[in-house]
């Protein structure tokens, strides 16, 4: 398979909420639920020659505390791992914004 740029990730807000419930429900109330990252961090990952898309690996710091890592990825499924990378996403909790379908 390749990759276009165009593929479509949509989901309802009924679906989307479902999910993150479920992850929710299965983890305590402290535990983290999303990650903030900035649209500049995003967009210059976007910006990087052959890259149509992103992709988000799973992780943890020395704590086992959950992190994410944030790639881009080009049309034949390849990471763009010697460019520009992301990390240090802002959690919520505690930077969760108001309570939403998504987080309560």
């Amino acid at each position: 398979m390749s990759f276009t740029g165009t593929e479509d990730h949509s989901i309802s807000l009924e679906d989307a909420s479902d999910l993150t419930a479920n992850y929710r429900s299965n983890h305590s109330i402290f535990a983290i639920k999303g990650f903030y990252f900035s649209k500049e961090a995003i967009q210059d990952i976007l910006d990087q020659t052959d890259c149509v898309g992103i992709r988000i690996y799973f992780g943890e710091d020395g704590s086992s505390n959950p992190k994410l890592v944030i790639s881009g990825v080009k049309t034949n499924e390849d990471d763009l791992y010697n460019g520009l990378l992301a990390e240090y996403g802002i959690p919520c909790p505690t930077n969760c914004g108001g309570s939403n379908p998504l987080n309560s």
